[in-house]
């Protein structure tokens, strides 16, 4: 659908949905982590308006609205995906659904998955009933996750894994994980590498969460022992997990970067102002934090054009493969200087722990290691996006 009348009629339809349909609760400012919605079987719905918000959205398709409707998605078209965004921002709608299966493992079945396993897993993310985790970083294989150790033994109809992960995000909440695993230890470490898909309800999984300096424990220990993993849950041909782990992986880097333009329930501008008063002119009476905060939505606007032009060369297959790497690290660090701020415009009220500031913003100091080092996205930057020399 490319005729703008025609997109116009659609625009209207989907703002009188949305404003019959997307509770006013929901239109609300997130306030933190717990107003974001995982789903899952272990979902607890912090109301019954956001339960609600899910199954309209998930029955329409509109959590995943350009995947094909035969796997639960909306069936849009590119173009009407983006006036979707555009009704959802303009109404105030949350997101209905947060979800490592839409963001990462989706893209990555609806690439390389077998028609079996599209059909039995995208329409379950999309409708929000199973929440994944990603098996990917162990104790010894971090940057350099080609090294990783956790092996999966061929026996005939199921391969039996045994091995460790980390940094294994929210793996005590989720049902279901996508997993990398060494199936061939005798041929080179990236071509010895499988896709595999599991419950964590298996016998042999276990979890142990780690506790950060923010307090909150996000992050898992994940261990297998003797983990019967059926052969019809590999994903792509054994020893080619390596081309799904890239794939997905550049899907992970948008979604880190895409935390460089969440917006804040209140500008930092006025939540500043608000603690530190204001000079005679009506304006924060802080003039070098007034600077730095101008500074900061300058670059953050730019950001946000720049995610939307990424988006339109995504759609027209014109983008670069590696420019996912520049989104990320520039995301990253531009959360990082908006906590900061967050923090100089709270005053003394930062200090205070009850308070969500100042855990976010120790949090913060994960996004530049978390789906890969910002030195490494530095890296890759330098070798396939300037092609320097030597790099």
């Amino acid at each position: 659908m490319s005729d703008a009348p025609t997109l116009e009629t659609f625009r209207a339809e989907t703002r009188a949905w949305l404003e019959a349909h997307c509770p006013p609760e929901m239109r609300q400012p997130l306030r933190g982590e717990e107003d974001y919605c995982w789903g899952g079987r272990q979902a607890k719905f912090q109301s019954e308006a956001q339960r609600q918000w899910l199954q309209r959205m998930g029955e329409r398709g509109w959590t995943v609205p350009t995947w094909p409707r035969d796997y639960g998605g909306g069936g849009l078209t590119a173009e009407e995906a983006l006036v979707l965004q555009q009704e959802m921002r303009a109404l105030g709608c949350r997101p209905a659904l947060w979800s490592f299966g839409i963001w990462m493992l989706g893209p990555a079945l609806l690439k390389f998955g077998s028609e079996a396993q599209k059909r039995e897993h995208l329409p379950k993310i999309a409708r929000g009933e199973i929440r994944w985790c990603q098996g990917y970083s162990e104790p010894n294989a971090g940057s350099d996750l080609a090294s990783l150790a956790t092996r999966a033994e061929d026996r005939g109809d199921h391969f039996i894994v045994n091995g460790q992960k980390i940094w294994t995000s929210y793996a005590d909440l989720a049902d279901w994980i996508f997993c990398l695993v060494r199936t061939d230890s005798a041929a080179k470490k990236h071509t010895g590498i499988s896709f595999v898909l599991f419950d964590m309800a298996t016998p042999g999984v276990s979890t142990k969460p780690i506790t950060l300096i923010s307090g909150k424990s996000p992050f898992c220990e994940t261990f297998f022992d003797d983990v019967r993993v059926e052969k019809h849950n590999l994903v792509g041909q054994p020893g080619g997990g390596w081309d799904v782990a890239k794939y997905l992986l550049t899907h992970e880097r948008e979604m880190i970067g895409a935390i460089g333009e969440r917006a804040q329930a209140q500008s930092l501008g006025a939540m500043a102002a608000q603690s530190l008063g204001r000079d005679a002119a009506g304006r924060l009476d802080e003039p070098m934090l007034r600077a730095r905060i101008a500074e900061f939505e300058v670059d953050e606007a730019a950001f946000r054009a720049l995610m939307q032009r990424f988006g339109e060369q995504a759609r027209a297959r014109q983008a670069h493969g590696a420019f996912s790497s520049a989104l990320k690290y520039y995301g990253a660090e531009l959360n990082k200087r908006r906590q900061e701020l967050i923090m100089s415009a709270l005053g003394s009220d930062a200090l205070d722990w009850r308070r969500s500031a100042p855990r976010d913003w120790l949090r913060s100091k994960a996004n530049s290691i978390e789906g890969g080092t910002s030195e490494v996205q530095l890296n890759v930057i330098a070798k396939r996006i300037l092609e320097l020399p030597g790099a």
